[in-house]
């Protein structure tokens, strides 16, 4: 455990995961080309993206299953597999959506098999505190594959054109393959503890027992209301608003989309040093990261007229912590489920933030279209991606993660009254943790 091997063994899952999330991202940044190569409206051009996310959320929980009874391993390598031969056909598709569509369907096929493979790797690696910070590590670091997507493939798709650019970052992922069948193992030799369950028949059930555990769905809420917005700004929504409604260049976009990466390389080991330091307050963290969230799209949306750069580059710093803050969730599935279930728990998780990602998603492109055809109807035909649309469509993240607090906040209450009577431990509120502190602080002076 915790050995130079284990270190190997992670730095190629995690190559692997930042190229799944180029595959992931790379339609992010060629949502304005994409419009225009397939002449489509925004809610069509929302299909896209939405497409790849359902299949990817869809997948997570079959996916989880699979883990548990194969090990991480098969999945990594058949996932960069999957992802290469859907970049190909995207792109290969143009003029055609329904081929695009297809490619992405792969895309988010691949990337479904990737993250919670790598995720699954590291209790079998790694031991004690380190895990929760190798946890946020894997996390961040994967998102260079963002950064990748918004510099050098931005730079082939503006200079080169669509089919080579979604060639190149298919090649990627060859490399990716060949790095994880060579270096990746499913475990240490020494490790006791069963790593995948004896049967379908036991998968099935490890299911139901991870879903019937407050504390993941605590995790699932967690991942839920933290990674959305921010999924949703840089793999379809941000460089629309940020090039067609805010008047950003598209070199200005792709840095913001790469100051959202870097912001996350930031936040998360701060957020992993938290998490394992105050394992009994995560949810407070995860609480907190949606309050600054809540303010700074308030303060963009609220204010008059198209707002300053600087305060839409403070809401991309925030939207940065949102990404290391949804891996909260994983550390919550990993605390309340036993390693031979961690696969399926993971999976559960997974599917939080997707899941509010593909609905955010798809219902901006709708009202994007409605708030268009009024204006034209009304006689003051504006662009699709005009700020005053814009304004209007992202109000649907309010709903969308206001139905998430609720149910964070209703299996916080559970979960921690399971830990009251199974273990004994009984967490109170926030703001009395924090004045017994103050007066034991006083006393000792």
């Amino acid at each position: 455990m915790n050995s130079a091997r284990a270190w190997i063994v992670w730095g190629a899952a995690v190559f692997a995961y930042v190229v799944a999330v180029l595959q992931r991202s790379s339609l992010g940044v060629s949502g304005v080309e994409a419009q225009h190569l397939f002449s489509v409206s925004a809610s069509t051009l929302s299909t896209l993206a939405v497409t790849q996310i359902v299949v990817y959320a869809g997948l997570q929980i079959p996916v989880g299953v699979l883990l548990d009874r194969v090990g991480p391993k098969v999945l990594l390598v058949s996932g960069a597999v999957v992802l290469g031969l859907g970049q190909v056909v995207v792109s290969v598709s143009a003029p055609h959506i329904g081929v695009a569509i297809t490619g992405r369907i792969l895309v988010g096929a691949g990337d479904a098999m990737t993250f919670i493979s790598v995720i699954r790797l590291l209790p079998s690696w790694f031991r004690g505190p380190i895990l929760p910070q190798v946890s946020q590590w894997t996390g961040n670091l994967g998102q260079i594959g963002q950064i990748l997507s918004a510099i050098p493939f931005a730079l082939v798709l503006h200079s080169q054109g669509w089919a080579p650019a979604f060639a190149g970052a298919a090649a990627v992922s060859l490399l990716a393959v060949a790095v994880l069948a060579v270096l990746v193992k499913n475990a240490p030799a020494e490790l006791s503890v069963p790593l995948v369950a004896s049967s379908w028949r036991d998968a099935g059930r490890q299911l139901g027992e991870s879903l019937r555990r407050p504390g993941t769905r605590l995790g699932f809420w967690s991942h839920y209301v933290t990674q959305s917005s921010g999924t949703v700004f840089s793999l379809l929504w941000g460089v629309p608003a940020l090039v067609g409604g805010l008047g950003f260049t598209t070199g200005e976009a792709s840095a913001l989309l790469a100051l959202l990466v870097v912001m996350g390389v930031i936040a998360g080991p701060i957020l992993g040093l938290l998490t394992a330091r105050f394992p009994l307050r995560r949810s407070n963290l995860v609480l907190g990261i949606v309050t600054m969230l809540g303010i700074m799209w308030t303060t963009v949306l609220a204010w008059p007229g198209i707002p300053p750069h600087g305060v839409v580059v403070a809401l991309v710093v925030v939207l940065g912590v949102g990404g290391p803050g949804s891996l909260i969730g994983f550390d919550f599935a990993r605390t309340f489920n036993p390693l031979r279930s961690l696969g399926v728990a993971n999976g559960i998780v997974n599917v939080g933030g997707f899941l509010a990602s593909f609905v955010m998603m798809y219902l901006i492109g709708v009202v994007l279209d409605a708030v268009h055809g009024a204006s034209i109807a009304a006689g003051h035909p504006t662009s699709i991606f005009a700020w005053s649309n814009f304004r209007v469509a992202f109000l649907v993240q309010y709903v969308v993660v206001g139905l998430g607090v609720v149910g964070l906040l209703l299996d916080r209450r559970r979960t921690r009254r399971s830990m009251h009577l199974e273990e004994g431990i009984e967490v109170g509120p926030l703001w009395v943790a924090l004045s017994r502190r103050l007066r034991r602080n006083r006393a000792t002076r």
